[in-house]
């Protein structure tokens, strides 16, 4: 005992010297390398005192804030961080005259933006697979008009000159999904699928996971009710189906949860499905909300086989929600891909802050489905455009063919939900040539400039979706006429967007970021602001330049 008495006070030494050296160093306290809003920091620190890494450390003071070598604790080890993402190909510039369609399914995921803002927050720069710019640009909401007509969302279009590129344009896409009618909301059939492996000991797993079930059975009418199935070594019910005015008993099979054993992800999946199906209410709000960090290494583990295993459940109609967990062994590309081919949205909890935005504040438009497989697709006029790229959405890209085949899978839009969309796009007008010239065709025509469509179009949109209980698609149609704006004079929804579209495109540092630096991200969001009554716009421009302290200290 008294070795180790000894042992543990040469490690507050050491790293006391460590902390006081390393400030001295850089002439800057540690709180100098943290530019976050008072709340998500406090948070944050509490996660970390709470966790493996930080119990070793409670009597150090304020090791919370020292940032290990590889920026993630990993479950008490620094050094070794197995977190797994996606590589991404970016999106490239495409021939409007030989490619003159680009389709895509919606995304209404935001994972990559809380994600991106817990490494930020931790002193590391971003892996560039965790940079989704899509779901970064759509963690924010829009100001949309709401949809008067018969569909169930309306379309906002804009287009002006390009920030990060003087000579190109950007076209912005909006969709704003109706709000529902609160006083007449569907019952729900809600199966929380609760990852209780090992891996989720840490405070800012389990312990998190807890505390933001209980903000969303808040949230809960008396109509709805809850089961829990959970999985380690094996899955098994914990609660079965209780309506949530029992909320005692909710709350306390909740806290009786304790992390251990391996995980056997595949067969939780299956097991929570068939409570879903079993307690299904029709025309009801049918969920299955799985939480976990996305390490699953028993039974079906493997990406593809889960995938199959979550596209063939959904045909249930039970739709999917996955929040992420924790550091260290993230699995986002594993959980992305599933909550794709889940008829699912997905997000990432770093604090109690986020689940309180996406259970408290956003609860309806993120458990609420109000049209399904929702596709765009755009044809481009070659006399208005030469180039066009579409910013993000590289694993939501579909085929032309696609578009009217009611058969292929597509993104849900929820009640309230906003969707953005970004493309830049090189006028007709440009002397600017992308990529290798080609032959001429032998048996078409390829190098004349006439062209049928009207010369003051830009583009034409056109929209499917399905309504929640039918399987047809319906379709709209729309025509964008050129009017082009300077940046200036474009609204607050063009400019906050292109900010975080250039601040997604310096954190990958992609090869299209043009003249994009941080004070550019950091101006277009300050003079964008608009309302921002939750504050996230503001703490966006906090993040940029947390970013940008990072970038310059490397």
């Amino acid at each position: 005992m008294k070795n180790k008495v000894l042992k543990f006070f040469a490690l507050t030494l050491i790293l006391n010297f460590y902390a006081c050296d390393t400030a001295k160093d850089n002439g800057k306290t540690t709180e100098d390398n943290f530019f976050i809003t008072e709340a998500v920091k406090e948070e944050n620190e509490a996660l970390f005192n709470n966790s493996r890494s930080g119990k070793k450390m409670q009597a150090v003071e304020d090791l919370s804030n020292i940032v290990a070598p590889d920026g993630i604790p990993d479950g008490g080890n620094p050094n070794h961080n197995t977190e797994e993402y996606d590589k991404i190909i970016e999106n490239a510039f495409l021939n409007a005259k030989s490619n003159p369609l680009s389709t895509f399914s919606i995304d209404v995921d935001n994972a990559s933006y809380s994600n991106v803002r817990r490494m930020l927050t931790y002193g590391q720069m971003p892996d560039k697979g965790a940079v989704r710019i899509e779901e970064m640009i759509n963690y924010f909401d829009y100001n949309y008009l709401n949809p008067t007509g018969k569909h169930p969302f309306s379309i906002f279009t804009e287009t002006g000159n390009c920030p990060w590129n003087v000579n190109h344009k950007l076209f912005h896409i909006g969709i704003q999904g109706k709000k529902l009618d609160y006083n007449d909301l569907k019952p729900s059939n809600l199966v929380f699928l609760l990852d209780v492996s090992g891996s989720m000991e840490d405070e800012n797993k389990l312990p998190l996971l807890r505390k933001s079930f209980k903000l969303l059975l808040n949230e809960l009418s008396q109509e709805d009710k809850v089961s829990i199935v959970v999985y380690a070594g094996a899955a098994g019910m914990v609660l079965s189906p209780t309506p949530a005015s029992e909320k005692a008993k909710i709350i306390k099979a909740l806290d009786d949860l304790h992390a251990g054993g391996s995980t056997a992800g595949g067969a939780g999946i299956q097991l929570a499905y068939k409570i879903a199906k079993e307690n299904l209410i029709k025309d009801g709000n049918n969920r299955v909300i799985l939480a976990t960090d996305g390490d699953f290494n028993v039974g079906t583990s493997s990406t593809s086989s889960l995938v199959d295993l979550i596209e063939e459940k959904r045909k249930d109609n039970i739709y999917l929600t996955i929040l992420g967990f924790g550091m260290g062994n993230y699995k986002d590309g594993r959980m992305e891909q599933i909550s794709n081919a889940g008829n699912g949205n997905y997000f990432y909890i770093d604090n109690i802050k986020e689940a309180e935005k996406v259970f408290v504040k956003e609860m309806r438009a993120n458990m609420f489905t109000i049209a399904k497989d929702v596709k765009i697709q755009i044809e481009f006029n070659p006399a208005r455009v030469k180039y066009y790229r579409l910013i993000g959405y590289e694993n939501r890209i579909l085929a032309k063919e696609d578009f009217n085949d009611d058969k292929k899978d597509a993104g849900e839009l929820g009640a309230g939900h906003t969707v953005t969309a970004l493309y830049e796009i090189i006028p007709a007008s440009s002397n600017e040539e992308i990529g290798e010239k080609s032959d001429d065709l032998k048996y078409q025509k390829t190098n004349n400039n006439e062209f049928s469509g009207s010369g003051d179009e830009i583009l034409t949109i056109k929209f499917r979706y399905k309504p929640i209980h039918s399987d047809k698609s319906i379709l709209i149609t729309k025509a964008v006429k050129y009017n082009n704006k300077k940046l200036e004079n474009t609204s607050d929804n063009f400019r906050f967007s292109a900010a975080v579209a250039s601040f997604g495109m310096l954190l990958r540092d992609s090869k299209y970021k043009g003249k994009t630096n941080y004070g550019l991200s950091y101006k277009l969001a300050k003079e964008s602001l608009g309302d921002d009554l939750n504050g996230y716009r503001k703490e966006f421009m906090q993040l940029v330049k947390t970013a940008e302290r990072i970038s310059t200290e490397k």
